[in-house]
């Protein structure tokens, strides 16, 4: 018997360049997730557009309406059981998730982060990774935990910093990457073959990649 294919909602606020990715994996039959939902807390968000055009389910949730962000997360908490979606990317979601809301999809939501992790939590990260003139910067896929930008790691992708880079420039370097690691990312948990065991995500058949710019590589 084939296995149920889980059924993913993508949190985004903007133009969701990630979402696209992840909706565009998801059409191989062979993916174990199909993305049946798309939220944004801003109405106009240009991520709705292009999920409507595969038509792929939208909502709106509109953060402003509420007076406290536990009342809008229970909100969109409605919205994903109604839906009967089983995980949730983050993708460009640009509100801070009360530990509430996390503790109701641990290990069931992941979020994608344009650094190294742990290096680099937070805003402006390409702007700081050139300041700090380091060597190489990148992409993490993790689980997302009530702290910022921590939790069990998935994935990473590893880009050089070049002599003559711009935030822009290694910015567009990273996108790249990211639009690689998250549907990875997404196949590998959906389909059951990463596990959280206490701060470490184990994965099933993974082995280092030979040019060690990507993990797993699998």
């Amino acid at each position: 018997m084939t296995a149920k294919r889980k059924r993913v909602a993508i949190l985004i606020s903007g133009r969701g360049s990630n979402m696209r990715s992840l909706v565009e994996a998801a059409r191989a039959p062979d993916f174990p997730a199909e993305i049946a939902l798309v939220i944004s807390n801003i109405a106009d968000a240009q991520g709705l557009d292009f999920a409507r055009t595969q038509g792929v389910a939208t909502a709106v949730v509109d953060h402003k309406i509420f007076s406290n962000r536990e009342k809008f997360e229970r909100a969109i908490q409605e919205t994903l059981l109604a839906q009967e979606i089983d995980l949730i990317c983050l993708a460009g979601f640009m509100r801070l998730l009360t530990p509430w809301f996390v503790g109701q999809w641990r290990d069931r939501m992941l979020n994608i982060h344009p650094a190294l992790l742990p290096s680099y939590r937070g805003l402006h990260t390409h702007e700081r990774a050139l300041a700090d003139g380091v060597k190489i910067h990148g992409a993490t896929v993790h689980f997302v935990a009530p702290e910022m930008d921590a939790g069990p790691i998935v994935a990473q992708a590893a880009v050089p910093v070049l002599q003559d880079d711009t935030p822009d420039a290694l910015a567009a370097r990273v996108l790249a990457q990211e639009h690689r690691i998250y549907p990875l990312a997404l196949k590998l948990v959906a389909g059951g073959a990463a596990r959280v065991e206490g701060v470490r995500v184990l994965i099933d058949g993974a082995a280092p990649a030979p040019d060690a710019l990507l993990w797993p590589a699998v």
